[in-house]
């Protein structure tokens, strides 16, 4: 391995725009006993950056901090016992470290260990030239997959694919209303439950977007620019209405997903971007008798189903853009203003 003791990163020097995220050098992540070193060559923009950035509030972390959650690379150097990685193996990385000691992380669902910390969050991340995660957090590079698409999956379509099929136990016959395609998880779930041949119907604000979905295999469209969502899915299912909806907006749809869900209906959300305190409903929900999840990233056993599931169903990310590590302001950017169709990514390959 490299003999270096900084690298260069992205990183927060406090909270606001972004003129508290500067990029320059950092100290080389100190590998311990039973963790991986991995040389980093792509990371992608998520939602959460933004709030790290803006305030980080609720989650406890330091500052300086490197951002950035999932990323892609090689390893770099491990335990010489380790027996299912080795130095130049390209591999991904899953970007929650649990306990290993609590009854979550016992049952195998870390992620709702009683002290998950997550890359990006409460430690240094991706948006650097290295980083060091427990051998258990990381996994071979799915075939066929660019570095990006590859990083990807770390955080969106892990967060869709525990959603869909975990949460949601959605099946090929069913129907799926998934608001707010362009985003991230949006158009991780549409690629997944496609995939399996569900019926979907997208929503978004954006004629452009709901092309792209259709292009995508989006059987009906919702312009909720011009239409009530509900009243769209309704019309689209003959007034049945869908067996689940994939919901990360908030507020600003959570009455209308409710009236689009059939009798007995799930609905599952992972994000609130618009408000976390929408009308429940109460009556509808007891009446229709609708099964409400809440979901946030996925294990290691959906982590590694899903990159299985990827490569027999050739599944790929979307990338929207591609920025290098120096415009991580540009990337952070794109992604805040919304207009983006996919994953925002961060090149880290390295002359």
């Amino acid at each position: 391995m490299e003999n270096t003791t900084s690298m260069r990163a992205a990183y927060l020097i406090g909270h606001g725009g972004n003129e508290v995220v500067q990029v320059g050098l950092r100290p080389m992540p100190v590998r311990a006993p039973g963790e991986v070193l991995v040389r980093l060559r792509a990371a992608t923009v998520n939602r959460v950056d933004l709030y790290m950035r803006d305030s980080g509030a609720g989650i406890t972390h330091s500052l300086p901090m490197i951002m950035g959650l999932d990323g892609a690379g090689v390893v770099a150097d491990c335990d010489a016992g380790e027996k299912r990685l080795k130095p130049g193996d390209p591999v991904v990385v899953h970007p929650g470290i649990g306990c290993g000691r609590c009854e979550f992380c016992l049952r195998g669902d870390h992620v709702l260990c009683l002290s998950v910390k997550y890359l990006g969050e409460h430690r240094d991340g991706t948006f650097a030239h290295y980083v060091c995660v427990p051998a258990s957090n990381v996994f071979a590079k799915p075939e066929g997959l660019t570095d990006a698409e590859a990083a990807a999956l770390g955080v969106n379509h892990l967060t869709a694919w525990r959603m869909l099929f975990s949460k949601a136990r959605l099946q090929p016959w069913e129907s799926v209303l998934i608001v707010g395609i362009g985003g991230g998880v949006s158009l991780a779930a549409l690629q997944l439950a496609k995939a399996i041949g569900v019926r979907t119907i997208v929503s978004s604000r954006s004629s452009v977007k709901l092309d792209r979905a259709r292009q995508l295999g989006a059987d009906s469209l919702i312009d909720t620019s011009s239409q009530d969502l509900s009243a769209g899915v309704l019309a689209a299912t003959d007034g049945r209405g869908v067996d689940v909806v994939i919901e990360n907006v908030g507020a600003a749809v959570w009455t209308s997903a409710l009236k689009s869900l059939v009798r007995g209906g799930r609905i599952v959300t992972c994000g609130a971007t618009t408000g976390d305190q929408p009308p429940a409903d109460l009556r509808r929900i007891f009446i229709r008798q609708l099964q409400i999840f809440g979901s946030t990233l996925g294990n290691f056993d959906e982590f590694g189903n899903l990159l299985k599931f990827c490569v027999a169903h050739k599944v790929r990310p979307i990338i929207d853009s591609t920025f290098g590590l120096e415009d991580t302001h540009k990337a952070l950017s794109r992604l805040e203003d919304g207009q983006q169709f996919g994953k925002v990514a961060i090149s880290l390959a390295q002359n």
